[in-house]
């Protein structure tokens, strides 16, 4: 079967080791560029969005069945534009990305179906928001409508910082159009939870639960980022806990994107927020989570193709998933300054791994033969192990096994989860 993934950082990285172990025989090709895909994928250096020439390039290569990692070109169509041509995609339509893609658009569908999130306000215009923020309650949190690469989130504990968000977003634009529109909503606070849902549109499996660290420093401190690291599964969500949210918010999801007449398929992503009183959904992702993915697959004992194709086939409760009984850790290593300014092109060198680690490359490249950094978040590098501490332990090990100028890591990644352990 020739798969073609489409995007070509750690989420696709690790898809493209997961699609490599399927019963069925694969060869895969990739969209994007990457250093340690090659070694798997046909890469193809073509942008993500100029879905004709995507297009064009699955039908030349007889692509079986195509899988879509990022979420713009989820968000603008791809899925739409390769099904027309008889192309079979893991993923979900223009209509259903609507989840991800507009915060007002989910925010409103929450409230028609009655799945608990914090209570907001829609905002176009910068006067009508500015005025807002300067006279609601502290803290609070501010919100890009469209896409913004996970850094278009601003929880502002100071009036000023409320104001120079609002300012930002919307006044200069520092998010295009994405900021043409704000989602104001109330500060909630407790664990957070990295939920990835796997879903035919009718039937709905939850993945293994995991646990981001979305600020740049230890302490979660300093700039929101894409992800600095992730364990799984995530200690808070409990059984207990799992119970609720597949019956207050999973199911209606799904069941209110079918009723609307826009079903869901593919991997929907639930961050959530266990306050006191009870769960509620902070966001929706379209696609798996990056870096919960890398994380997530690691753990999986299940054939993620076998997976992908009862989703596309609308068949997803004849097969099983089963999962590792297992934890996995993964850090990411960035380059110097991620999330704002950074340089590109360091050369980088690899030690051997101890046995438990596997390296995901995001943001690397081939020059000359030598694999450089290519990006803000380069590498992550993932420990699985019998317990939670010994697979942190793995990945840090990892991480010294890597070498460039000015990489960047936290060095704390999975110590809320331990003290919830404890």
């Amino acid at each position: 079967m020739r798969i073609l993934i489409i995007g070509a950082g750690g989420r696709e990285h690790a898809l493209a080791k997961a699609l490599q172990h399927s019963k069925e025989p694969v060869r895969l090709y990739a969209v994007g560029t990457n250093a340690g895909m090659q070694s798997c994928c046909t890469m193809a250096d073509i942008p993500l969005s100029d879905h004709q020439a995507i297009r064009d390039h699955a039908k030349v290569l007889g692509i079986d069945f195509c899988v879509v990692g990022p979420d713009e070109p989820l968000v603008h169509g791809l899925v739409d534009v390769l099904e027309a041509q008889g192309i079979p995609c893991f993923g979900p339509s223009k209509a259903a990305s609507r989840l991800e893609g507009s915060k007002s658009f989910a925010k409103a569908f929450m409230q028609r179906h009655h799945i608990p999130t914090p209570a907001y306000r829609v905002f176009d215009s910068l006067e009508e928001a500015r005025e807002h923020v300067r006279s609601c309650q502290l803290p609070v949190v501010i919100k890009a409508d469209g896409l913004a690469l996970g850094k278009g989130v601003v929880i502002a504990f100071a009036r000023a910082d409320a104001v120079d968000a609002v300012e930002r977003m919307m006044g200069d634009r520092i998010f295009g159009e994405s900021g043409a529109v704000l989602v104001i909503e109330e500060y909630v606070s407790g664990p957070e939870v990295s939920l990835l849902v796997c879903t035919d549109g009718t039937h709905a499996v939850p993945l293994v639960s995991a646990m981001d660290h979305k600020r740049a420093w230890d302490g979660d401190e300093g700039p929101n980022t894409g992800g600095m690291g992730v364990v799984a599964p995530n200690p808070y969500y409990t059984q207990e806990v799992a119970q609720y949210c597949m019956t207050h918010i999973v199911e209606p999801t799904i069941n209110g994107m079918r009723e609307e007449g826009h079903p869901f398929t593919g991997c929907l992503f639930f961050g959530l927020m266990l306050c006191p009183s009870s769960p509620v959904v902070i966001e929706y992702n379209c696609r798996f989570g990056d870096p919960e993915a890398e994380a997530v697959l690691a753990l999986l004992d299940s054939d993620l193709l076998e997976i992908m194709l009862a989703v596309r086939k609308g068949r997803l409760d004849q097969v099983p998933i089963r999962f590792k009984d297992a934890f996995a850790c993964s850090v990411t290593v960035a380059s110097k300054g991620y999330p704002l300014s950074y340089r590109v092109g360091k050369p980088i060198s690899f030690d051997p791994l101890p046995p438990g680690v596997e390296v995901l490359h995001a943001g690397t490249k081939t020059e000359t033969g030598t694999v450089v950094t290519h990006g803000g978040r380069v590498l992550h590098i993932v420990g699985t192990a019998t317990t939670l501490e010994a697979a942190i332990t793995l990945a840090y090990q990892g991480v010294g096994c890597v070498h460039f100028a000015g990489m960047e890591y936290r060095k704390d990644i999975g110590k809320r989860a331990l003290e919830a352990e404890v």
